[in-house]
C-alpha cells in the first residue's frame, strides 16, 4: 500500500505560481509511476502531467499545461512535485496525485491504484 498526501494548493492570481507536493508513505515512491490529475467543476478528471516509475525518466504533459507545468521527483523526500507557473483561471480545479507500478507513464485515471485526497487550486483573474 502507498499512502499519498497532496499539499501546496491555494488561491493565486493569474500569472502566479504554485508548487504542489505529493508525499508518499508506506512504499518508496521512486519505483512507482505518478500522475497529477485535476478535476474542475462539472468537468471530467484529466491527467495534466505524469512521470514514469522503476527508475526511468519519461514524462507526459497535457497540451494545456505544456511549457507551464513541470513534474519532478525528490527521492530523498519520497515526494513528487508539480511546479505550476503562469497560472490561468482555467487551471482552477482540485488537483490529485496518483501512483501505480510500472516503468512507463500513464494518463488514464482508471490505471492508477493509489490516490491522494486532493488539494484545491483556485486562480483568480
Amino acid at each position: 500500500q502507498v499512502q499519498l498526501v497532496e499539499s501546496g494548493g491555494g488561491l493565486v492570481q493569474a500569472g502566479g505560481s504554485l508548487r504542489l507536493s505529493c508525499a508518499a508513505s508506506g512504499r518508496t515512491l521512486s519505483s512507482y509511476a505518478v500522475g497529477w490529475f485535476r478535476q474542475g467543476p462539472g468537468k471530467e478528471r484529466e491527467c495534466v502531467a505524469a512521470i514514469s516509475g522503476s527508475g526511468t525518466s519519461r514524462y507526459y504533459y497535457a497540451d494545456s499545461v505544456k511549457g507551464r507545468f513541470t513534474i519532478s521527483r525528490d527521492n530523498a523526500k519520497n515526494t513528487v512535485y508539480l511546479q505550476m507557473n503562469s497560472l490561468k483561471p482555467e487551471d482552477t480545479a482540485v488537483y490529485y496525485c496518483a501512483a501505480r507500478g510500472g516503468s512507463y507513464y500513464y494518463t488514464k485515471a482508471d490505471l492508477y491504484d493509489f490516490w491522494g485526497q486532493g488539494t484545491q487550486v483556485t486562480v483568480s483573474s
